[in-house]
């Protein structure tokens, strides 16, 4: 459904230069169902539950990042997204399981209004499901913040910016 790694900006950075610490820009989706539940879906990479989120492309703008990664991780169509906050703090910086060190800089962006079917498996999913807040599955703390961050906005009406 999606490009490929060596064909995205971000693995074809990474053929010219190694492992060196990269900026990664990228979006981040909080998808919500009508029983405010939130989507999270089970990477096929490393089997982690994780938000929908992924890296910008070329000539591609934020919201239509946070779209496409909706769209490849879970088969549902954003109608509506609304940035909520930004992640740009140097602990954010991290060394993925290649050995490649990058920095995140990531918009999160709640989506409330979507359409379409969701899809439990794709070419990055091997699962996909809505949670209760009561009721999440084994998610890095990240997400866990993520959430946080997203009831602080719903609180203040402010972009959380870390």
């Amino acid at each position: 459904m999606g490009i490929g790694w060596e064909q995205s900006y971000l693995g074809q950075l990474r053929k010219l230069v190694g492992h060196r610490m990269l900026i990664a820009p990228g979006a981040r989706a909080i998808v919500r169902d009508r029983e405010g539940r939130i989507l999270f879906v089970k990477r096929r990479d490393n089997g982690a539950w994780a938000m929908p989120a992924g890296g910008l492309e070329l000539h591609e703008s934020i919201l239509g990042c946070v779209k496409r990664e909706v769209k490849e991780e879970t088969g549902l169509d954003v109608v509506s997204a609304k940035p909520i906050a930004l992640y740009t703090d140097p602990r954010f910086e991290y060394t993925n399981g290649y050995g490649d060190e990058n920095k995140l800089f990531s918009v999160v962006f709640l989506i409330e209004e979507w359409s379409g079917e969701l899809l439990t498996e794709t070419d990055e999913t091997t699962d996909a499901a809505f949670f209760a807040l009561d009721a999440l599955p084994d998610i890095p703390p990240l997400y866990r913040e993520t959430i946080e961050d997203w009831q602080t906005y719903a609180a203040s009406g402010e972009i959380v910016v870390k």
